[in-house]
Formats: C-alpha cells, structure tokens, sequence
C-alpha cells in the first residue's frame, strides 16, 4: 500500500512537470492565434488535439524506452536503432530545435520581470545585465539539483498557474457572447482553417522535451519493462487530459468573449489575450494576471526544454568526441549548466528580435521527431514492433504530416 502511494505521487509530479513543460508563455497568445479561425473549427481541433498530444508522446516515451540497455536517453537510443551516422544527424537536428526556445525563456522570463517592474510596480527600471544574470542564475540552479527537488519546484509552479487559468476561465463567462457561433466558414475555408491551426495547438501542447528524462526516470522508479511502460502510459494521458481541460476550456473562454473582429484587433497589436481583455473592458486587476501567468509558464516550461536541451548537447558532445561510457556525469552536468547560463545571459542582455523566427525553423523539427520518427521506429526497429498494427499509428502519422506541412507552409507564405 504504501508503494502505491509513492508511486501515485511520483507520477503524479512527473504529469504536473510535463503540464508545465508544455504551458509556456505561449498560452497568452494562443486564444487569438487559435480563435481566428472561428469558433466551429476549434471545436473539430479540440477533438482531434488529445488525442494527438497523448499518441505521439506515448509512441515517443516508448522508443525511448525500446533500448536494450536501460538508462539510455533519447539521443543513445537513436543510436542504437539508426546507425552513428544517423545517431549525431538527429542529435544535432533534436538540439537545435529545443535550444532556441531555451534563449526565448531566458529572455522573456528577463521582459517579463522588467515589465512587471516598470509597468505594474511603478518602478525605475532595473539594471538589465545583472537581473537577466540572477533570473537565469536562479533557473539552472535548480536544474543542477536533484530530480527530486525540480519535480517539487515544478509542482509549487504549475499548481498556481492552473488555478489562475482555470479562476479567468470562470470569471469571463459572463462575458460570453454567440457573436463567434454566428461566424459559419464554407467547407474550403473550414479545412484550411483546420490545417493551418493544427500545429498552433499542437506545439502549445507540446512536451517532447521532457519525454526521454521523464522515461528514464520512470524506468529507474518501476524497475520492470511491463511497469514501466504502464505508468508511464498513465502519467501521458493524465497530462494530455490536464491540457485539454485547462487550456482549451481558457481558449474557449476568451475566444467567446471576444468577438471576430476583436481577435483580429488583438492579432493586429501583439499583445497578450489578458492584455487585451484588460484593455477591452477596463479592469486593471486582469492586466496584472498576464505577467504572473507568464512568469509561472516560462518558468515551469523551462525546466521541461532544459532537460531536452541538455541531453542534446550532452549527446552531441559524447558522440563528437568519443567519450560515450567513460564521461564524469556530475561534471559534464555542471559545464552543460555554464554553456547554458553565458548564452542565455548573453541573448537576454541583446534581446533580439529574431528568436521567434528560430523557434519557427525549429518547428518542423520536433514535429518530425515526436510524430514520424517513432512511427518510423515501429515499422523498422524490431524492438518495436509489437505496437504495428493500430490504428493510433496511422492517425499519427497522418496528424503529424498535415502538422509539418501547415508549419512548413507558415514559413515561406
């Protein structure tokens, strides 16, 4: 009995941490890039974006754990199945698709606290190289710590940020107007809708990052294949459950509060859904939920993306130099954290413009690693071949073609 309930808090830590993972700031902006198809879209999106974040994390969990040797991460996992050659191409390609939103956390997380200081404080604005450094400072800190102590930071972070997204939920319903039931698209417009706003929702509620340390630590906690693969199952779809509700039941609130053309002021300005509502009905105290949502997002999800990019570059650099086996763990973990720290620092004191355009290119990416990949795996790799056969399979791959295309397609028009 008692196992039972370490094991249940276990998992239940590793779904709030794969929650938070997947909720980044992005959240403020997802209702107006999601709503402006119209409400009747996001309905059939709804539907369909469950069931796709559940398979194709549960598909990518279970190649990482399709290892002959226990322990391995994602990148030693892809190659043993695929070949060295393969083995650094997609290492490469996996870091270089998580490591960019890892440089927009750690300079949004520093615009967030300077806003929040200057806009809602009424203060002097702080000295931009020394708070970047302590924010950033602060948040690998606890990645340097044990899992234990992530998993519980994660925990006192996301429970906020779900009772804040689900109290606004609530509190706009009386806000609620048929002005976006009215809005009825033609069967074109309906399907180009659907394709473009799949991967919107899609990489909102994406957690790929966090999968390969989420399946080791699984795999280190449960000991037997069969357990394993069960409770790691379970944790997947809870978190996948936690997503639809939470989030989609936010996007539907504001999306019905807001009317078409307010969605396309709000696209028009950049500013967050809060903002805008703030804004929109003159409630100052609405305005000072957008900072602290952001803050508690990047932070959550940043621990989520340090995990994914520090096993990037860890393979990489065990792959590059030939030093697989034999590598100090503990040191390598430190000088990963150091890499971190001086390019986060450096690209928060810049602020750049073009992160989001990066973050773009790496869409593509991830999407291909966490749909196709796996489902490649299960029609060549022996180890998996025991999941050929369903139907889940093809709606994957499916889902994640049409996905790949409509972010491709977003890139060049």
């Amino acid at each position: 009995m008692l196992k039972t309930t370490i094991t249940n808090k276990f998992d239940l830590l590793w779904t709030l941490n794969l929650f938070g993972t997947a909720v980044g700031a992005g959240v403020l902006f997802l209702p107006i890039n999601a709503g402006m198809g119209g409400f009747w879209p996001l309905i059939a999106i709804m539907l369909l974006v469950g069931p796709m974040t559940y398979f194709s994390h549960r598909a990518l969990s279970r190649f990482v754990l399709s290892s002959s040797k226990p322990g391995s991460d994602i990148t030693e996992v892809v190659e043993e199945h695929f070949g060295q050659g393969a083995g650094k191409i997609i290492t490469l390609l996996y870091f270089f698709a998580i490591f960019p939103i890892l440089l927009i956390y750690g300079n949004g997380i520093t615009n967030t606290v300077e806003s929040f200081i200057i806009n809602q404080l009424g203060l002097n604005a702080p000295n931009r190289i020394l708070l970047s450094f302590v924010l950033i400072a602060s948040l690998i800190s606890v990645m340097l710590m044990s899992e234990k102590i992530m998993l519980k930071m994660t925990e006192l972070l996301v429970y906020p940020l779900v009772f804040i997204l689900f109290s606004l939920s609530i509190y706009l319903i009386p806000q609620w107007n048929t002005a976006m039931l009215h809005q009825m698209p033609d069967a074109a417009s309906f399907i180009g809708t659907l394709w473009i706003t799949i991967p919107v929702l899609v990489f909102s509620f994406n957690h790929s990052p966090a999968i390969s340390c989420f399946s080791q630590s699984q795999q280190r906690e449960y000991q037997s294949p069969e357990l394993t693969e069960r409770h790691a199952s379970r944790a997947l779809k809870n978190t996948s459950t936690l997503l639809l509700f939470f989030v989609m039941f936010f996007v539907f609130s504001c999306v019905l509060t807001l009317t078409p053309e307010d969605l396309v002021q709000a696209k028009a300005q950049n500013i967050s859904i809060l903002s805008f509502l703030a804004n929109k009905f003159d409630n100052p105290y609405i305005s000072y939920f957008g900072p602290l949502v952001a803050f508690l997002a990047i932070t959550s999800s940043f621990f989520g993306h340090y995990l994914g990019a520090r096993e990037g570059i860890q393979g990489l650099y065990l792959k590059f130099s030939g030093k697989q086996g034999i590598t100090n763990r503990k040191k390598l973990n430190f000088f990963t954290a150091l890499f971190f720290l001086l390019t986060l620092w450096a690209v928060a004191i810049i602020n750049p413009s073009i992160l989001g355009l990066i973050e773009s290119i790496g869409g593509p990416i991830i999407a291909a690693i966490l749909f196709l990949m796996p489902m490649y795996a299960v029609r060549k790799v022996p180890a998996m071949a025991r999941y050929q056969g369903y139907a889940s399979n093809v709606f994957v791959t499916v889902m994640g073609m049409i996905a790949i295309s409509a972010v491709v397609y977003g890139l060049f028009y």
